[in-house]
C-alpha cells in the first residue's frame, strides 16, 4: 500500500491516531445470456450520483462533460442524481440504485461498510502524477474580523475554539467532520466524540452546512464562530487575499462574480487557523448492479490522459474556472486505487 505523507499520518493520528448484474438470466446451458437479457443489460442507463458539493450550480459543466464522457465510454444512456444531502448519496450507491459516484474517503468507507459491493477505482493524483502525495486540504477557519482571538503568539491555533459556535459539514464529510474532529481531539485530548457533536458540551453550539458551501455560510454570516470545509469546493467562490490555499493563516475573500450561496457575501473574509491533508476521495461503481464490461469501460476512460485534458471536468494548470478537478500541473489526472489504498481512513472511521 503507498502511504500517505508524514503529515497526513500526523493529523490523522493513525500512528498515535465476479461480479456483473446480479439475477441476469442464463440463455443456454453453457451461462451465456439469453437475447432479451442481453438487451435488457445494453439499454439499463447508468445513474451516476453526486455530493451536495459536487451538486453546486458551479459544476454543473463539469456533470454534463462526465455524461457525455461515460455515454461514449459505455454507449448506454447516463442519468446524474444531485444531492442535497450526503447520506442519500451513500445510501443511493450502497443500494445500487446509483452505479457511480464521487465520494469523499468517509463517505466511501460508510458505503463500503454497507455493502462491499461498493469499491473504488478513481482517485486524483498528486502533481507528479502519482498517490505518494495525493491530498486535499481541510479547514478550519474563523472570521478575519476575529482572527487574533486565536493567536497563541504570533501563530495561529485552535485552542481558543472551546466553547464557541462550530460549524461542521456533515457528519459523513471527511473534510468537513472526520479529519477536524480528529484534530480537536488530539489538541484536546477529548475521548468521546459526541461532545464534539452536541450543543453546550465542548462547543456552545454544533451546526451542519449539509454541504462545504453550506458550512462556509454559515461561518461568513456570524451563524458560527468556526467553521469545518474544504479547499476545492470553496475555489469557485473564495480567493486568496493574502497567502494561498497551501499556508496557513492565509485571508480568503469572497469573489466579486460568486454564485449562490454567496452573492450576498461578496468582500466578506475568513482566515484558516489549521490545515490539514486529507486523502483524495475515490470515484466508485457498485458491482453488483453496473456490468464487469461497463465497470472496465469507465474506469479506462477516467484514467485516459484524453479524460484528464477535459478542460469541462479538469481546471489547467493556472486557470481560476470552476471544474470539478483542479489540475496544478499536467502530469496531474485520475489514476487507480483500490480500498487497500483507504486503510488509513478506515483506521480514522473505525472500520
Amino acid at each position: 500500500m503507498l502511504k500517505l505523507n508524514k503529515s497526513l499520518v500526523g493529523l490523522s493520528l493513525i500512528s498515535v491516531l465476479g461480479l456483473g448484474l446480479a439475477g441476469c438470466a442464463s440463455g443456454t446451458a453453457t451461462g451465456t445470456k439469453s437475447d432479451s437479457s442481453a438487451s435488457k443489460d445494453k439499454d439499463k442507463a447508468i445513474t451516476v450520483v453526486f455530493y451536495p458539493n459536487e451538486s453546486a450550480k458551479s459544476f454543473s459543466g463539469s456533470r454534463d462533460a462526465l455524461k457525455k464522457s461515460i455515454e461514449k465510454a459505455t454507449g448506454k444512456t447516463v442519468k446524474l442524481q444531485t444531492t442535497t444531502d450526503y447520506n442519500v448519496a451513500i445510501q443511493a450507491i450502497a443500494s445500487g440504485k446509483a452505479q457511480v459516484a464521487y465520494m469523499g474517503a468517509n463517505g466511501y468507507i460508510q458505503a463500503n461498510h454497507i455493502s462491499k459491493d461498493v469499491q473504488p477505482f478513481a482517485a486524483q493524483s498528486d502533481a507528479e502524477g502519482s498517490l505518494k502525495k495525493a491530498t486535499y486540504n481541510s479547514y478550519i477557519m474563523v472570521q478575519q474580523k476575529d482572527a487574533d482571538k486565536y493567536k497563541d503568539g504570533d501563530k495561529y491555533s485552535i485552542k481558543n475554539i472551546k466553547g464557541k459556535k462550530m460549524s461542521y459539514v456533515s457528519n459523513s464529510s471527511t473534510s468537513g467532520f472526520l479529519v477536524p474532529t480528529a484534530e480537536i481531539k488530539r489538541e484536546f485530548n477529548v475521548k468521546d466524540e459526541d461532545k464534539l457533536t452536541q450543543n453546550g458540551q465542548f462547543f456552545s453550539k454544533v451546526l451542519y452546512g449539509g454541504s462545504h458551501q453550506g458550512s462556509a455560510v454559515n461561518l461568513l454570516k456570524g451563524d458560527a464562530d468556526v467553521a469545518a470545509f474544504d479547499d476545492g469546493d470553496l475555489m469557485p467562490y473564495l480567493k486568496p487575499s493574502e497567502g494561498s490555499w497551501d499556508k496557513l493563516g492565509s485571508t480568503f475573500e469572497v469573489k466579486d462574480d460568486a454564485e449562490a450561496p454567496f452573492t450576498d457575501l461578496k468582500g466578506k473574509k475568513v482566515v484558516n487557523i489549521a490545515m490539514m491533508p486529507v486523502q483524495q476521495g475515490p470515484w466508485v461503481y457498485n458491482t453488483k448492479s453496473l456490468s464487469k464490461d461497463d465497470q472496465e469501460k469507465i474506469a479506462k476512460e477516467f484514467t485516459s490522459k484524453e479524460f484528464a485534458s477535459n478542460k469541462e471536468i479538469f481546471s489547467q494548470p493556472g486557470s481560476k474556472a470552476a471544474k470539478l478537478f483542479q489540475r496544478k500541473t499536467d502530469k496531474q489526472q485520475l489514476i487507480k486505487v483500490t480500498d487497500k489504498w483507504y486503510e488509513p481512513t478506515h483506521k480514522l472511521v473505525g472500520y
